[in-house]
């Protein structure tokens, strides 16, 4: 069984519902292992919701914080320190999609970022939305993963920005899932929708 994990290149770039797509294309475990801010609506709850498969199990966050902010900023105002020994892995005989929070290089502590929660053995999936200086930012992130040595591939989200998909797949030369348009709304037939989609490309 694999372990997929979503990254941005930033946040609100569109992570949460690439995350619902995977779990459901997959049949998958979904797991948020540090949720900072909206704790009455978590991105857990959004997936739970996205999904109409009657197979995956949506694991508890390590930390539930309070203030949507860096969580090494929101932990300090809950009195805290996250602890990567404490954020464990859940154990599960299915797939498991791992959402982190922002990007790869967001802090969590004095010393490690979200990077840190990546272990080899994980496909990486970067999320990218295009942007003024979206670009760089995905370039940033797919080389930077790149040099750890991970197995990486791209979602594009938002309206369609060819030159910018292009150019992106022309010098990260990593392949892309495809891409979630702008839709009106997204609910668990529209999930359903690109669950098919992607599905033969995860």
């Amino acid at each position: 069984m694999k372990t997929y994990f979503i990254t941005g290149i930033s946040t609100e770039v569109g992570k949460t519902i690439a995350s619902a797509i995977v779990t459901e294309a997959l049949k998958a475990d979904y797991w948020k292992p540090v949720q900072a801010g909206e704790l009455e609506n978590a991105d857990a709850h959004k997936v739970e919701q996205l999904i109409s498969n009657s197979t995956s199990k949506i694991h508890p966050n390590s930390y539930a914080l309070h203030t949507p902010m860096s969580p090494h900023a929101a932990a300090e105002i809950d009195g805290l320190t996250i602890d990567l020994k404490k954020i464990k892995k859940p154990s599960t005989k299915n797939h498991l999609v791992i959402e982190g929070a922002g990007g790869v290089l967001v802090p969590l502590n004095d010393n490690q970022t979200i990077a840190d929660l990546i272990k080899p053995s994980y496909k990486v999936i970067v999320v990218s939305r295009h942007y003024l200086g979206s670009i760089n930012h995905t370039l940033l992130t797919v080389n930077f993963l790149k040099e750890k040595g991970f197995d990486i591939s791209i979602i594009f989200s938002g309206e369609a920005h060819p030159s910018t998909e292009s150019i992106i797949a022309k010098m990260t030369n990593v392949p892309i899932i495809g891409r979630i348009d702008e839709e009106p709304y997204f609910d668990q037939n529209v999930i359903q929708e690109y669950a098919e989609l992607f599905k033969e490309k995860l």
